[in-house]
């Protein structure tokens, strides 16, 4: 029985939705690209209200909510914001993931309602939605004016669109063949080495994620008492929870710095395996992780990176037979993670007004170098030696046997039981396949009609017909008729069509003329 398999490597779609109109198709967009900047402030304006309607000493109003929300949805967007005591550019990743979560599920859902399955199909989608952000983004900073927070329009312009842009093609990739596209131009070597770097630098990035894990365990009591320090309102305490968890990818990130040997700095202090310079660090509980002093035992965390980079080579070992190509999708995993480690680091630093505490910094060239060197290094090593090797054979060693072949055996006459076939195989010439040409067989042919070509040759040869007819008519005169050895013939005749019928188990007097035929 027959079995439908679908094809694992690339989803083809089979059936094509309906075509929209220019009008609808326009607003279908236009719905998209609202929806997602309506949606996006008003979490951003919920977010705000709960902690102002919790808090004891805080106000609220629906205006005071809804214009406070502006500034928070250009910071939801990373758009800088300034103060007159300073630049506040040190942003929460948190609220950034999500609203860049947010417009990619719009945009995916635009792309299934229309029907969009080409790559540049998706272009629509993703410029109104940026062309919406960056439009509201821009107008929130003209409004803002001078008040007391600020954000430049152009920034605000060019960030929003950035942002929502990156977060369309995200949610639009795949359901748009961008993701094959890509991966189509890729052999297979640096497919694969690309793979191994995402893997990569997911593996750094969780290792960041537990050593902050860890120092938040190990300081626990210190973490208590600045939550306890902060209010004993619920609001005060919701306020601070919100701000740890808004901060904690940045977080992240800086412990993902630490492991790899670039370290951080806050102001003054700088932590890394192998410096560390004390201070005084702002009071609130999620920097409760960092160390407080210097330990001998700090570079032992490096050993994690050099795993990591020996996991990536372990990988990458069965690639090719061919060291080269092994050590080249290293290569490409290293840059890979290199450039994502890159893209983190450059947004979760900044500027944090001009206090003691300015700037907040994660080097991103150093961490850069330092997630290449160690994906490069160790992977490169094992993939070079615990990689398959092809063993090449000497060609003097090699010798040719001949095969076992009795010329005296083998009989050059071939007997049939038949002497009429025996006498009739031995007229046959031997005929060097070089001489002909094997023609296809057009009775298989669906699309051949013999007689319709018979009836075309008819038509282009008249001539010829005719002529041949004339000739067989004159020959036919030339000829005496014999009756008695036409009679003969007859009767041979009727015996084959007696024993063909005897063979198909019909009467001898059945008569088939009068059947229809087939």
């Amino acid at each position: 029985m027959p079995v439908l398999q679908r094809d694992v490597t690339r989803e083809v779609t089979t059936v094509r939705p309906p075509e929209f109109s220019r009008s609808e198709r326009m607003r279908v967009l236009v719905a998209a690209a609202a929806g997602s900047v309506v949606v996006g402030y008003a979490a951003v304006a919920a977010v705000l209200a709960l902690v102002s309607a919790t808090a004891t000493y805080a106000d609220f109003s629906t205006s005071g909510v809804l214009s406070a929300a502006a500034p928070a949805w250009l910071a939801a967007h990373h758009v800088p914001l300034r103060f007159d005591a300073g630049q506040l550019g040190v942003l929460p990743l948190l609220p950034t993931a999500l609203l860049m979560l947010l417009v990619g599920r719009t945009a995916a859902g635009t792309a299934d309602r229309l029907g969009l399955y080409e790559p540049l199909q998706a272009r629509g989608v993703v410029l109104s939605i940026a062309g919406a952000h960056a439009v509201v983004g821009g107008a929130i900073a003209l409004v803002m004016g001078d008040g007391v927070v600020r954000a430049t329009p152009a920034v605000a312009f060019f960030g929003c669109a950035a942002v929502s842009a990156l977060a369309a093609t995200i949610g639009v990739a795949r359901r748009c063949g961008l993701v094959e596209m890509v991966f189509d131009k890729l052999d297979p070597v640096a497919l694969h080495g690309l793979r191994a770097g995402f893997m990569a630098l997911f593996a750094l990035v969780s290792a960041g994620a537990l050593a902050v894990a860890a120092g938040l365990a190990a300081s626990w009591p210190r973490t208590s008492e600045l939550f306890a320090e902060a209010g004993p309102s619920v609001g005060v305490g919701l306020g601070v929870f919100l701000l740890c968890l808004g901060y904690l990818p940045n977080a992240i990130i800086a412990g993902f710095s630490y492991v790899v040997g670039a370290g951080f700095s806050l102001g003054g202090v700088e932590v890394s395996p192998m410096r560390f310079v004390g201070g005084v660090v702002p009071p609130v509980p999620l920097l409760a992780a960092m160390p407080e002093n210097s330990f001998v035992w700090s570079p032992v965390v490096l050993v994690g990176a050099a795993l990591i980079g020996v996991f990536v080579g372990w990988t990458c070992r069965k690639v090719s037979d061919r060291p080269s190509s092994r050590i080249r999708a290293v290569l490409v995993a290293a840059i890979t993670a290199a450039v994502g480690s890159l893209v983190l680091a450059a947004t979760a630093g900044g500027r944090l007004a001009s206090g003691a505490f300015d700037p907040v910094t994660v080097p991103a060239g150093l961490l850069a170098l330092m997630v290449a060197v160690w994906v490069l290094v160790p992977g490169a090593l094992v993939a070079w030696l615990a990689g398959s090797r092809t063993k090449a054979v000497a060609v003097a060693e090699t010798e040719f046997v001949e095969p076992d072949y009795d010329e005296e055996a083998a009989d050059p006459d071939v007997v049939f039981e038949d002497d009429e076939l025996t006498e009739q195989f031995e007229q046959l010439e031997v005929v060097d396949s070089d001489e002909f040409e094997v023609e296809e067989d057009l009775e298989d042919d669906d699309y051949y009609d013999e007689d319709e070509y018979d009836e075309d040759y008819e038509e282009e040869d008249p001539d010829v017909d005719d002529v041949e007819e004339d000739v067989v008519d004159e020959d036919e005169e030339d000829e005496p008729v014999d009756e008695g050895a036409e009679e003969e013939a007859l009767d041979d005749e009727e015996d084959l069509d007696a024993e063909f019928d005897e063979m198909l188990g019909m009467e001898p007097e059945e008569d088939l003329e009068g059947k229809p035929e087939r």
